[in-house]
């Protein structure tokens, strides 16, 4: 189960306490204090671990507590610290604190940050001692560990966001392009969650696909599955928007383009001005290359898009067009990167 929202109480360890104890030992007088102080409280700390993909650990868990520190002992003993309460959580967790709103961490791969602060351990009345006061009778009660209840977000973290009407051939898209095996199924709504996969041109040239759930109009007000994931594709830095050429419902593809860039717009200025890579899917349908370069005209027409620069022809199906799409996808996020050796465009007749 994908699972990308949790809410949590957190609460750091207190503070042990402070001990009062007096030297007392054979033919010794007026041994002294010697209470030893409490150990430190356990702190909460957020730690990423790679390989997590879902918040889905947190299901039916409300509180998270660290450990109390040991309270502090005769003869100068010390109370031990409490152990660290360490969650793992995956990359791309934002932390907000729920009674401000305001967003805490966001966290990358490999990062690890303390949420709560462990309380300090008490002094013993070893530690108030003074020429005076020769034999304190007070000790310090340990001091409590932070607390903050936090809600937890998942943004997924990709290069790349793959996006399109229900049925536009996506998951089969993500599955011939990278080992991801998402289901497949010739219905709407197929995909419930945000898929990732891993593209490969060679083992150095590699980027992070997300396929996102099916969007449809009124997505980014809440209509459809959409509205629930928009949101991982915000990290991305490229989008592919895919086109069934030949829906079989009979809708028109040029429509479908635009009510997807509405709803992108709507959730964000900022996702809908990244780079967008149009690509034109399930060419197979259409086998005939008579029929297929006139549908395609006609397409980029209404769309007033160049064929020979703005678009790419593919089948997900046959996996016709992948290897230059993969290279295109490359270049948009490398434009100043290196010559890919043997690759130039496949030539595309007018």
């Amino acid at each position: 189960m994908f699972v990308d929202r949790a809410n949590l109480k957190l609460k750091a360890g207190d503070g042990g306490n402070g001990a009062v104890s007096f030297r007392r030992e054979a033919r010794i007088n007026m041994g002294g204090p010697n209470g030893g102080n409490g150990g430190r409280g356990g702190d909460v700390i957020l730690q990423v671990e790679e390989g997590m993909g879902t918040l889905y650990d947190f299901r039916g868990k409300t509180i998270i507590r660290a450990q109390n520190g040991e309270n502090g002992g005769g003869k100068q003993c010390t109370g031990s610290d409490a152990m660290d309460e360490v969650i793992k959580v995956p990359p791309g967790t934002q932390v907000y604190d729920e009674a401000t709103g305001e967003l805490i961490f966001d966290l990358g791969p490999r990062d690890r940050v303390i949420v709560c602060k462990g309380g300090r351990g008490g002094f013993g009345n070893e530690h108030f001692k003074t020429s005076i006061n020769r034999a304190p009778h007070e000790a310090e009660p340990g001091h409590p560990g932070e607390e903050r209840q936090v809600r937890l977000e998942l943004k997924l973290i990709a290069d790349v966001g793959l996006v399109g009407k229900p049925n536009a051939g996506k998951s089969t898209l993500l599955a011939a392009m990278t080992r991801a095996t998402p289901k497949i199924g010739n219905y709407p709504f197929t995909t419930l969650t945000p898929q990732l996969g891993i593209a490969a041109i060679d083992p150095s040239r590699r980027f992070v696909i997300a396929d996102i759930p099916g969007l449809i109009e009124g997505a980014s007000d809440g209509a459809g599955l959409g509205h629930e994931f928009l949101r991982h594709i915000e990290r991305t830095r490229v989008i592919v928007h895919l086109l069934d050429v030949a829906p079989p419902d009979g809708t028109d593809p040029a429509k479908s383009y635009r009510v997807i860039r509405e709803e992108l717009e709507a959730y964000s200025k900022e996702l809908a001005a990244k780079p967008e890579l149009v690509v034109f899917n399930k060419l197979d349908q259409v086998p005939d290359e008579k029929e297929r370069k006139k549908l395609v005209k006609k397409l980029c027409d209404k769309l007033e898009l160049d064929v020979r620069k703005d678009v790419l022809l593919i089948s997900g199906a046959t996996r016709e067009g992948l290897e230059e799409l993969k290279v295109k996808v490359w270049q948009l996020l490398n434009p100043k990167g290196e010559h890919i050796e043997g690759w130039k465009p496949a030539p595309v007749e007018e």
